[in-house]
């Protein structure tokens, strides 16, 4: 009988290499938020793949930034602990991409003592020589990683890498139930599902002022019954939400009613509301009740 292995697999980068878009490859669930927009994620997201004899824990991270305000604080702590539980770093960078935006976590990706696997993402972008001069430019900053190309939108190469990952992770038994797909709770995922919608369809600094915070969540056989609060910053920003007549909110609750009704496979009612919260971004205290600084 082959011995169960499982741990934690921890994938870092700057803000918009595909990290989320990889994880959600690996899981086969869209755990993690995409957008084109940079810092989609702020926190970090644990997702579980089981197999008889495996339990892989993915971990994506915010893409890592120079911290301009509390919360941006936050996420980079969430970065550091990445860094902390790993058994196998996943680095993702796309090409044409020469450094990490902070030079002590690239000091400490090159001092790792456990695999790092370096992935080149986006190569469908790509011409043949350019992907051969970032692999050696690469090698020549990281000789201990292992590089693989890869492109998570196409799927190209993400089964090697996964299979390179499973050959690498220690014997252990799994660390959380086998039908568990993630660490994060259902209101976390409405919460995510409102802010994507948000991140695709306001401009500006509007998506970044946005925490969502789902005030009821009530699940019986046939329905789901949800309401939040999308909270801003400024009264400014509650109307541009809101939109004439209400139209631009709705247009948020609609594809997100859509997009949970997929993930929880059922029916979703769900009722959105704006409320200003001043300056929640700067402030401890909201943070922590935002789930940021734990």
């Amino acid at each position: 009988m082959q011995k169960h292995k499982a741990g934690f697999v921890n994938i870092i980068g700057n803000p918009n290499v595909g990290k989320s878009t990889l994880m959600n490859a690996f899981v086969g669930e869209k755990l993690s938020i995409i957008t084109s927009k940079a810092q989609t994620t702020r926190h970090r997201i644990l997702g579980i793949v089981n197999g008889d004899d495996f339990q892989v824990i993915l971990s994506d991270t915010p893409g890592i930034i120079k911290p301009a305000y509390e919360m941006q604080n936050a996420m980079m702590d969430f970065v550091k602990s990445a860094f902390e539980d790993a058994d196998v770093l996943l680095y993702m960078v796309e090409i044409g991409e020469k450094a990490l935006k902070d030079e002590a976590f690239f000091k400490k990706i090159q001092s790792s003592k456990i695999p790092v696997l370096l992935l080149i993402n986006k190569i469908d972008t790509s011409e043949q020589q350019v992907l051969e001069e970032q692999i050696q430019h690469w090698q020549n900053l990281l000789p201990e990683a292992e590089i693989h190309p890869i492109s998570a939108l196409e799927n190209f190469n993400v089964k090697e890498v996964f299979d390179r990952i499973l050959q690498l992770l220690p014997g252990a038994p799994p660390y959380y139930p086998k039908d568990q797909l993630t660490d994060k709770p259902e209101r976390f995922f409405v919460n995510e599902t409102i802010r994507e919608k948000i991140l695709m369809h306001y401009k500006k600094e509007i998506p970044y002022a946005v925490e969502v915070e789902t005030e009821e969540f009530f699940e019986d056989e046939k329905i789901i019954r949800i309401r939040s609060v999308i909270m801003v910053e400024r009264d400014t920003q509650k109307g541009i939400i809101i939109g004439h007549k209400g139209s631009a909110l709705k247009r948020v609750g609609v594809e997100s009613r859509k997009d949970l009704e997929k993930f929880f496979d059922k029916q979703v009612h769900i009722e959105l509301y704006v409320k200003v919260n001043k300056n929640w971004r700067s402030n401890s205290r909201q943070l922590k009740r935002f789930g940021y600084n734990n």
